[in-house]
């Protein structure tokens, strides 16, 4: 599974971010100016951009994963096992 994101919504979310730890900033300095006590969140806009990136950057698909899978079907080596399917789909519902 990709995630899609264009570079207007990755330079989007990165000015979104500056803006905000700005607000967060000038908040602060208000809270102190008075006298109150402040707590701010902000998230670190370098280390979103690279996450971003890094998620733009990945294939889409795996090709050497569907290539050895491909081959283990087609030689008659890829074995399905029908109760590990259905634990595994009442572990997801469970």
């Amino acid at each position: 599974m990709r995630v899609s994101l264009s570079n207007a919504t990755a330079n989007e979310l990165s000015s979104e971010l500056s803006s905000q730890q700005l607000a967060a900033k000038n908040a602060a300095k208000a809270g102190e100016a008075a006298g109150e006590d402040r707590a701010t969140l902000t998230s670190d806009s370098t280390s979103v951009g690279s996450l971003v990136a890094t998620a733009l950057s990945a294939p889409e698909v795996r090709q050497g994963k569907v290539d050895s899978l491909r081959q283990a079907v087609n030689g008659g080596e890829y074995d399905i096992d029908p109760g590990k399917i259905a634990a595994s789909i009442v572990d997801d519902y469970a």
